[in-house]
């Protein structure tokens, strides 16, 4: 598996349906396992876009990772450094932060127990059961993003 942080893992039109269904879920209300809505203005237009996202909490704090890679909402947020989580009517403005490469390790195993039978064929070989350095070999090409509250947003 390669360690690039260029990494991308195209979506099958099975997993556009899926993403639908859970966007559609969590805009009505339903979190699935911790399904939010991420916006986040495009980097090029502004124009915000949205797509469904597995919110982690680990040790108290918030994560989103990326399973396939540099997506579409990767490359916006790095940009934006903001966007919103929705789920039904709620919405909240968030800080977003890349961690660093050797900081991933712990969140990325986090996020492979709780959703790695959702997202296993992204993951390249990775399950919950992989080891620390397993992990660490390829984690600069799982983007992970720490979430704080937007005091700037007033919301």
């Amino acid at each position: 598996m390669s360690a690039s942080t260029d990494r991308f893992v195209r979506p099958t039109s099975g997993d556009l349906a899926f993403n639908r269904v859970v966007a559609w879920l969590t805009r009505h209300g339903v979190s699935l396992l911790g399904s939010r809505v991420l916006t986040v203005p495009g980097r090029r237009t502004g124009t915000p876009h949205s797509t469904p996202v597995n919110l982690l909490t680990l040790d108290g704090e918030r994560y989103l990772v990326a399973p396939r890679g540099t997506t579409a909402w990767v490359r916006n947020v790095r940009v934006s450094g903001t966007a919103q989580l929705s789920v039904g009517r709620r919405t909240e403005h968030v800080t977003v932060t890349e961690l660093p490469v050797d900081e991933r390790v712990s969140v990325i195993r986090q996020y492979l127990v709780r959703w790695g039978w959702e997202v296993g064929r992204f993951v390249e070989g990775l399950t919950k059961a992989s080891t620390d350095d397993e992990i660490a070999a390829v984690a600069a090409g799982f983007p992970v993003f720490r979430l704080t509250p937007d005091p700037a947003a007033g919301a």
